[in-house]
């Protein structure tokens, strides 16, 4: 019986220290330029590709060769830049034609 009692207290008091999960899922958003900016002057990173995901939504990517850091972003028409993905150990896959002999 006490064993459980102290499982149960261990267990409830590391959820009560762990961050709401609403803020771990919650979009980082910010004007584009100042995201621009962030991303250049503090990770040195740049555009590495992109595309529009529909008509109101660009994504980008941009990643650092020096650093390795790499943001996922999504711009929408009104200027505001939300972050989906960050992370490290960005590298460049090499593009490869399909159906080319090699």
């Amino acid at each position: 019986m006490f064993k459980r009692l102290i499982t149960t207290a261990l267990v409830f008091g590391a959820a009560a220290l762990a961050p709401p999960a609403d803020a771990q899922s919650r979009p980082q958003c910010f004007d584009r330029g100042t995201l621009v900016d962030i991303l250049t002057e503090q990770f040195n990173e740049t555009l590495t590709g992109g595309g529009l995901q529909n008509p109101g939504q660009l994504l980008e990517i941009w990643s650092s060769h020096s650093t390795g850091s790499f943001t996922v972003f999504i711009t929408y028409p009104t200027g505001i830049s939300c972050v989906v993905a960050s992370g490290r150990e960005w590298h460049n896959v090499p593009m490869t034609i399909l159906g080319a002999d090699s």
